[in-house]
Order: structure tokens, then C-alpha cells, then sequence
């Protein structure tokens, strides 16, 4: 089964330190070479600050949107990035979980889990 693995993190004004970052880049970077070598890795991103966020929503006609910027709700965390990753069961795909870093000073932050659809393929 596939599932989705959301990173969320508290973003501060001045960012993580630079011992933060190297901590960060070298622990998923061995995720991701663990995981491409059991051919378990389906796709890996990082997002950029909620800064360069657009949302848009429905207006108040059915035919109406609003465009603003920044994210989608104002929360202490933010969606910081994802991985995707083919996992027997639930119970591997939290294994894997725990591992994942993330970028939260004090413990906030953390992964949520989520298992990906199978759509129905569109129409001709």
C-alpha cells in the first residue's frame, strides 16, 4: 500500500541554524537511500517557507474565487514537505515514520500518515 508521509514543522523568522540544516540534510539523505535501495521510495519533496504560498478558495458566487497569499490556515505548524513510500501495512509505514526527521525545535511538529487513494482512471 501507498502511503503519504506529511512532515509538518514549526516555521521561525530566522529559520533552522546551520547545524540544523546539516542535521536535517544528512538524516534524509540516508532515508532516502535506505528506502530507494529496499525500492520502497515512490517520491520525496521538500516545500519552500509558507511565505511563497498562494491559496485560492471559493468566492461567495459558485463561479467566484479568491486568490490571496500564504498558506491555507494560519497554524503553529506547517506543512514542510512529504514522502511517499509503498509499505506492507500500517505498522511498517509508522516504523518508518518515527525516522523521519523533522525540523521542530521543543518537539512540535511531527508526521502524519496517510494512506494514497487508488482514483478511478478518467475518462476518454
Amino acid at each position: 500500500m501507498r502511503y503519504m508521509f506529511l512532515m509538518y514543522s514549526e516555521e521561525t523568522p530566522e529559520g533552522p541554524s546551520p547545524d540544523e540544516v546539516e542535521f536535517l540534510i544528512r538524516t534524509h539523505s540516508a532515508l532516502m537511500k535506505e528506502a530507494r535501495q529496499k525500492g520502497i521510495l515512490l517520491a520525496v519533496e521538500g516545500l519552500k517557507p509558507t511565505a511563497n504560498a498562494t491559496s485560492v478558495r471559493p468566492g461567495d458566487t459558485g463561479t467566484s474565487y479568491i486568490v490571496s497569499d500564504g498558506p491555507f490556515a494560519e497554524t503553529k505548524e506547517q506543512l514542510a514537505g512529504y514522502y511517499i513510500l509503498e509499505c506492507r501495512d500500517l505498522d511498517e509505514a509508522i516504523e518508518w515514520a518515527r525516522r523521519i526527521p523533522t525540523s521542530c525545535k521543543g518537539g512540535s511538529g511531527g508526521i502524519e500518515i496517510r494512506p494514497v487513494a487508488d482514483l478511478p482512471k478518467p475518462l476518454p
